[in-house]
């Protein structure tokens, strides 16, 4: 039986090598393909075609949220399984909406991550426990339900914008114009409700998007 081929994207050199370790250990997975930020996951994909994608969502430049979406676009077949810190609700929606087929969280056991993996291949949503549990609390708490009003690709532009960086350097990191920037920064406030940069920030900060008010490379 052939093995089925997965591609690893994360920005940390040790953690990919923990991934290789845990992953190609597995009978059936072999790694075939690195990535360390969005624009390389999108070029390593479309290179190694792979039956898998293991990504984390916080990398430098544009987020995995914005890779998913790209690769997805490419490919609407691929299988992409977040792996990340993240354990709020606001990115776990925001990756299954851009296309993930799976969301683990780096706090659960390794064979959550593995069976995760085996799960999409299989065509499956899967999801870590304790995402489930954070969604869940969101809904009944009624948190978080401005953001679902964003696209993937706004809330992507929030979330460069509250860690600081300047519409030019957005634009170039999405491939996007500058008007196309600064019409979606307007058209985000105006979604939230908001009416300073500020509160922006404040707000990106609550839903787990960023960090900090200047978290350069989320």
């Amino acid at each position: 039986m052939t093995d089925h081929r997965i591609m690893i994207v994360d920005d940390h050199p040790v953690v990919r090598e923990g991934y290789r370790r845990l992953i190609d250990l597995q009978p059936g997975l072999q790694i075939v393909a690195e990535a360390e930020d969005a624009r390389s996951a999108y070029a390593r994909f479309r290179e190694a075609m792979p039956d898998a994608v293991v990504m984390d969502v916080t990398l430098p430049g544009a987020s995995g949220i914005e890779a998913i979406r790209h690769i997805r676009q490419y490919d609407d077949a691929a299988k992409i399984v977040v792996f990340t810190m993240h354990q709020g609700s606001a990115f776990a929606l925001k990756a299954i909406e851009a296309g993930a087929a799976g969301y683990v969280t780096k706090s659960s056991a390794p064979d959550t991550l593995i069976k995760a993996i085996f799960g999409v291949l299989k065509g499956r949503t899967m999801i870590s426990p304790d995402v489930i549990e954070a969604i869940a609390q969101d809904r009944i708490a009624g948190s978080g339900t401005r953001l679902r009003d964003l696209s993937t690709r706004q809330t992507e532009i929030l979330r460069l914008l509250a860690s600081g960086w300047p519409v030019e350097r957005i634009a170039e990191a999405l491939s996007i114009s500058l008007k196309t920037v600064r019409n979606n920064h307007y058209h985000i406030k105006s979604v939230l409700g908001l009416e300073t940069d500020a509160q922006m920030v404040w707000f990106a900060m609550e839903a787990g998007l960023v960090q900090g008010p200047r978290e350069e490379d989320a």
